[in-house]
C-alpha cells in the first residue's frame, strides 16, 4: 500500500453506528497536538487492522466480491514499494506514538510516516509512549520506551 507523504496522523478506531450514520471518532489528542484542526476538511482512508484480516486476506465480515473489488482497486500498490525513499526516522530521534498492534514476538508495533513500522518492546496495544529510535533499517526501526504517557496528553 502506498501512503502519502502528506499523512497527518495515524490512529486506530472502530466504525460505530450513530443516529442513522456511521462514525469514526478522531481522538482529541490529534487536534491538540496540532496534526489536525477542528473544522478543516481532510481525506480519510480506512485500512483494516491486521486483527480484522482473515487467513485468505479478506476482512472479517467482507464477502468474496467485496474482497475481489478491494484487491483490484489496490492493484500492484500493495507491495509497499519504498524504492528511492529513506526511512522517515533516525537513530536517537524521540517520538510520541500509540502502540497499534502486538507482533508475534510480543513486541509493540506502531507506524509513523508512510506506514513505516517501528517495533517497541515491553508495550501494550493502545498504550501511548515516547520512544527513542535505537536502530533503523531499510523497512523497519526499533525503539525503546523513554516515557509512558497518558492517552489524553
Amino acid at each position: 500500500m502506498e501512503i502519502s507523504d502528506q499523512l497527518r496522523c495515524l490512529f486506530s478506531a472502530q466504525i460505530e453506528e450513530q443516529d442513522g450514520s456511521y462514525v469514526v471518532e478522531v481522538p482529541k489528542r490529534e487536534v491538540r497536538t496540532g496534526s489536525l484542526a477542528a473544522g478543516d476538511t481532510y481525506r480519510v482512508a480506512l485500512v483494516p487492522s491486521p486483527a480484522n484480516t482473515d487467513a485468505d486476506g479478506g476482512t472479517n465480515g467482507e464477502d468474496a466480491s467485496s474482497a475481489e473489488r478491494r484487491d483490484r482497486s489496490n492493484g500492484d500498490r500493495s507491495n509497499g514499494d519504498r524504492s528511492g525513499r529513506s526511512p522517515p526516522v533516525e537513530e536517537g530521534e524521540e517520538r510520541t506514538v500509540e502502540i497499534e498492534d502486538i507482533g508475534e514476538q510480543g513486541d509493540g508495533i506502531t507506524r509513523v510516516e508512510r506506514g513505516f513500522v517501528v517495533i517497541v518492546p515491553d508495550t501494550d496495544q493502545g498504550e501511548r509512549v515516547t520512544v527513542e529510535i535505537t536502530d533503523v533499517r531499510e523497512n523497519v526501526a526499533f525503539a525503546e520506551v523513554v516515557e509512558r504517557r497518558s492517552y489524553y496528553e
